[in-house]
This record gives structure tokens, C-alpha cells and sequence, in this order.
């Protein structure tokens, strides 16, 4: 990574190396395998066991290009990928049995309840996946035990509490418990078996409160609330903590905030600033380093990534994307 600035030109010529981040103690890094090089399919992986990063979507009136980038680590750049089928703001991403799965999103005209599925082998959408019980944008989407959970989102009128799973054997959403509060871009993921929900907008304002869901009796209860109230975070577990960072806050000011939660103390603690507000970004953990990427800082929308150093406490650049991705989400493939 670090072949392209925030104006896209070229900043240094990347080692063989480079990408092959420094395990960090106590994690688990997936690294990418250089053996075999992307030649023909800009999507197409080299094995189950790689770690492959994908920027999708993104999408506003004025930028509605929708792209979809993949990260190679064997030429150390990003590659444009194929793009979804329908063009969409506002959409969850996660990936699940190594392939990636948008759903629901908005254009500005309508919200959709629409699923679209990517195959990295083809370099390819697919839309025969079963839709949302109703159209949504802003949802939360989490894979936990083989399925994935849509959490929440707003339907163009209200924020919902709505939680469905989807069975890909099956090819079915079911209804699951709603949450105990209303939640549009809210934060979400996964640790130790259960579902953490976190932040979010309740149609009046945005929230601090954080919310866990036991799928073996199918309960809510509620947690420690974050330190500030927060919507559009980005959000994922590292080192057996679950980050939060960025966002806006209940005056719709972008964040550079970050804190953590321990969940055997189950306190909240702060983190490091970013080096950028990103409102709308991306968290993940990327061979073994927890990265931010893109969001928008409120003058314009990002296409640089920091990586966060929990041995110092500290964020430093990490290059950029090609292209900006307005409100596009990160998926990792393992």
C-alpha cells in the first residue's frame, strides 16, 4: 500500500515486503501469498487461506460512479474490481464463506431491500440472493456462525429495530428479536458469540448507547455506553477488543475520536485521534494491523489509510486508494 496520495500520484516505489506488516503480539495476521500473481481477473484470489481487502461501492449525486476496488498485495497497489449491479449509497458490506454480500443501500430516490453477492474467482455480482423482508439503507451487517445479520438501518421514513439472518444454505432472511432501540448507521460486530451494536442514529439523534445479542436464547441487553455518541463509525474487533473510531457526533461534526471496549471489564477506554476526521469510513484488521479507511473529513471525501499501532498508541499514513469512495464500505476476505 502507499502507492498513491491523496491526489494519486506516485509516492515511493513499494518493497517486496512491504506489505507483509509486523504481526502484532497477541494477534492473529492472515498474511497475503505473492506466489501466484493476478493476471487475468483483477478479483480473482490465490487461495482460501489469503487475506484480500475490497473497497465497495460508494455512491452520492455527485460522485455516482460506484466502483469497487480489490488490494493485491503481490504488486502492492489497488486494482479496480467489477461493480455491483445497482449503484447505491448507504450499503452494508461483509464477506462470508469468501465471497462478499452488499445489501440494501439508497440512490437518493429509493432505498433497497436488494442483495448482491461478489465471486472473487470471476470477478463478478451476482443478484439470485434472497432480498431484505423490506428495503433499508444505513443497515448493519455482521457474519457470525456461518450466516449473516442485518441489524437495523432506516427505511426512508424511520429508523428500525428490525434484525434479520441470513441462512446461505437456504437462501433465506428470518426474522430474529428486534433491538431494544431504533438504529440506522449504527456500528456493529461480532466477538465471543455474540453481536455488539453500537452507536447509531435513532431518527431524533445520535447515540452512545450499545447494545449485545445472545443468538443461543435470542435477547438483547444492553452494555456501557461509548464515551461519546457517534453514527457512521467504522467498527471490528482487534486484539480481543472491539474499535470504534470516527463518525459524527450528536452536533453532525465529523470525529477523529477513537476508544475501545474491554469486554471482560466492559469499560470503554480512548484511543489514540486519528490523523483525519472520517465520518463514514471503514475499520478492519488487514494482516494482522487494524487500518481506517477512507470516510469523509467534511470538506471532501478521503482516499487515505491509517494503520494504528496499539504498541504506541499511535496512527501514522498508510497510503491510499485509487479512487474515493463516498459512503463505500471495506470487506476482508480470509
Amino acid at each position: 500500500m502507499g502507492v498513491y496520495n491523496e491526489q494519486g500520484g506516485a509516492l515511493e516505489d513499494p518493497e517486496s515486503q512491504h506489505m507483509l506488516i509486523k504481526e502484532s503480539k497477541g494477534g492473529s495476521p492472515h498474511r497475503g501469498h505473492g506466489s501466484n500473481p493476478l493476471h487475468s481477473r483483477p478479483g480473482k484470489t490465490t487461495g482460501a487461506s489469503d487475506n484480500v481487502m475490497f473497497m465497495v461501492g460508494g455512491w452520492t449525486q455527485d460522485d455516482p460512479s460506484c466502483l469497487v476496488e480489490q488490494f493485491c498485495p503481490e504488486y502492492n497497489e489497488w486494482r479496480s474490481a467489477a461493480r455491483m449491479v445497482n449503484n447505491r449509497g448507504a450499503v452494508a458490506v461483509c464477506s462470508l464463506d469468501g465471497q462478499i454480500y452488499a445489501v440494501g443501500g439508497e440512490d437518493k430516490v429509493r432505498c433497497f431491500s436488494s442483495v448482491e453477492r461478489y465471486s472473487p474467482d470471476t470477478d463478478s455480482w451476482s443478484t439470485d440472493v434472497a432480498p431484505l423482508s423490506s428495503p433499508r439503507s444505513g443497515v448493519c451487517l455482521v457474519a457470525m456462525d456461518g450466516y449473516l445479520f442485518a441489524i437495523g438501518g432506516h427505511d426512508g421514513i424511520t429508523a428500525m429495530s428490525t434484525v434479520e439472518r441470513y441462512d446461505p444454505k437456504m437462501n433465506t432472511w428470518s426474522k430474529q428479536a428486534p433491538m431494544l432501540s431504533r438504529r440506522a448507521r449504527a456500528a456493529a460486530t461480532a466477538l465471543d458469540g455474540h453481536l455488539y451494536v453500537i452507536g447509531g442514529n435513532d431518527g431524533d439523534m445520535a447515540l452512545s448507547s450499545v447494545e449485545r445479542y445472545n443468538p443461543v436464547d435470542g435477547t438483547w441487553s444492553i452494555c456501557a455506553h461509548m464515551r461519546s455518541p457517534r453514527e457512521n463509525a467504522g467498527c471490528t474487533v482487534y486484539l480481543g477488543h472491539i474499535y470504534v473510531s470516527g463518525g459524527k457526533d450528536e452536533l453532525s461534526l465529523e470525529l477523529c475520536a477513537a476508544e475501545r471496549l474491554d469486554p471482560d471489564t466492559m469499560r470503554w477506554s480512548p484511543v489514540k485521534c486519528m490523523r483525519s476526521k472520517r465520518d463514514n469510513m471503514s475499520l478492519v484488521v488487514f494482516n494482522g494491523s487494524l487500518l481506517a479507511v477512507g470516510g469523509s473529513d467534511g470538506v471532501t471525501n478521503l482516499k487515505t489509510i491509517e494503520v494504528y499501532s496499539h504498541e504506541t498508541n499511535m496512527w501514522r499514513h498508510f497510503g491510499s486508494m485509487k479512487s474515493k469512495h463516498p459512503g463505500g464500505r471495506v470487506a476482508v476476505l480470509c
